[in-house]
């Protein structure tokens, strides 16, 4: 399914009593989820939680546990969170079940871009659409009379004008931890270069003059962030932000509504959004577009998995987006865009648009050969052609390995 179809049809587009006053029906069977843990899975699953016999894990290393918690016979877990990007472990092992006859016996509210299909069947449900695009102090850019910045060369014009100013501790915040995060920021600036990622015989192609400017570019914004930035994820940038410490950062858009909750932020209505800054002239936003919804196990009985998927479609219900309208740019019936919406509908639907985030098993390998040899460039223990070396020669291991290169 076409990211861009996805995300923009969702973007625009029985109470009981007691206990279970939040939910249609009482829940029987004891159930529990793993997904990542920012603000919108946790209106999600407290919608489930309503419904009793449910204990949710939310922790942002989901995507580790996630394969070996599934292949467990039982699976450890019934239900899970996945994205695009996290999904094809458990597709390749066979973890997750299809959801066809599922879909049809609880799930006729769902909309049609909400129904992730792979080879035919129907594999998770959608629930939001994410993708890294520009925050920034609103307050700040004014005060300093710096417009919006749309290329990330802009970024590091505003971030010298806002260091010289002192306004804050650093111009900049990034999701460069080292792994997976940092793998993902030069996925972003790559792809904003015109990179590919590998050759039509699955061999690597990262080592590239794409890859040399994406890794330039970020080496170059490094300068304007906390020094510590190989250990900064989402959680710690989203911080960075509610604490005044920070002015921009090209930020996961599911976490934009944290700007603005009172009981931890101190910059209110300070934090606006923007389309993710381009890096060429012409190019597309140095972006990639994502989904994130729920899978159900396939080791488990048919009596779980019919209680599992009946309680997500609790969780994805109308009244839930109601009441977290502004968490996520959600798929879900209701969903009503806010002014934090501004900068991801912006990404999604620039021209020419940035890409989904490829869901493939050459994509899992490079990911991951990406996230454990790109710190050695930031640390200074290899050079850009050297380390982009490393990573190919740690992906085709890879892809051997799998069968994907002779």
């Amino acid at each position: 399914m076409p990211l861009k179809t996805l995300a923009l049809a969702g973007a625009f587009s029985l109470l009981a009593t007691g206990a279970y006053a939040g939910c249609a029906y009482q829940n029987e069977t004891p159930l529990k989820s793993l997904t990542a843990g920012f603000e919108a899975w946790k209106a999600v699953t407290d919608a489930m939680i309503e419904c009793g016999n449910f204990e949710p894990e939310l922790d942002q290393e989901f995507r580790t546990k996630q394969p070996a918690a599934f292949a467990a016979t039982p699976s450890l877990y019934q239900i899970g969170g996945v994205s695009n990007g996290t999904i094809t472990p458990l597709v390749n092992e066979g973890t997750i079940r299809a959801l066809d006859d599922l879909v049809e016996m609880h799930g006729q509210q769902l909309r049609p871009n909400q129904l992730i299909r792979i080879d035919g069947s129907v594999m998770a449900v959608a629930m939001m659409v994410n993708t890294q695009h520009l925050q920034y102090r609103e307050d700040i850019l004014s005060d300093l009379g710096i417009a919006v910045p749309t290329t990330w060369d802009e970024v590091l014009t505003a971030a010298e004008t806002i260091q010289a100013a002192g306004m804050v501790d650093y111009p900049i915040g990034a999701t460069m931890k080292a792994g997976w995060n940092i793998a993902q920021d030069f996925v972003n600036m790559y792809l904003g270069f015109g990179g590919q990622f590998v050759n039509d015989d699955n061999t690597p192609a990262v080592n590239s003059e794409a890859g040399a400017k994406a890794l330039e570019m970020m080496d170059k914004l490094t300068a304007y962030m906390d020094p510590e930035y190989l250990t900064s994820d989402s959680t710690y940038v989203q911080q960075q932000f509610q604490q005044g410490k920070i002015a921009i950062s090209n930020l996961w858009a599911s976490r934009a509504a944290a700007m603005d909750d009172p009981n931890e932020s101190q910059v209110v209505g300070k934090v606006a959004s923007a389309a993710a800054p381009t890096a060429m002239e012409g190019g597309p936003p140095a972006t990639t577009l994502w989904w994130d919804g729920i899978v159900i196990a396939a080791n488990i009985s048919d009596e779980e998995a019919e209680a599992a998927f009946r309680l997500a479609m609790e969780g994805l219900d109308t009244e839930m987006v109601t009441a977290a309208n502004d968490e996520a740019i959600w798929l879900v019936e209701g969903y009503q865009p806010g002014r934090l919406a501004e900068g991801a509908i912006a990404t999604a639907t620039a021209s020419p648009s940035p890409a989904a985030y490829p869901s493939t098993t050459q994509m899992g390998l490079m990911h991951t050969a990406l996230g454990n040899n790109l710190p050695d460039f930031f640390t200074g223990t290899k050079s850009a052609e050297e380390t982009l070396a490393s990573v190919e020669a740690e992906y085709l291991t890879a892809a051997r390995e799998a069968g994907l290169v002779q």
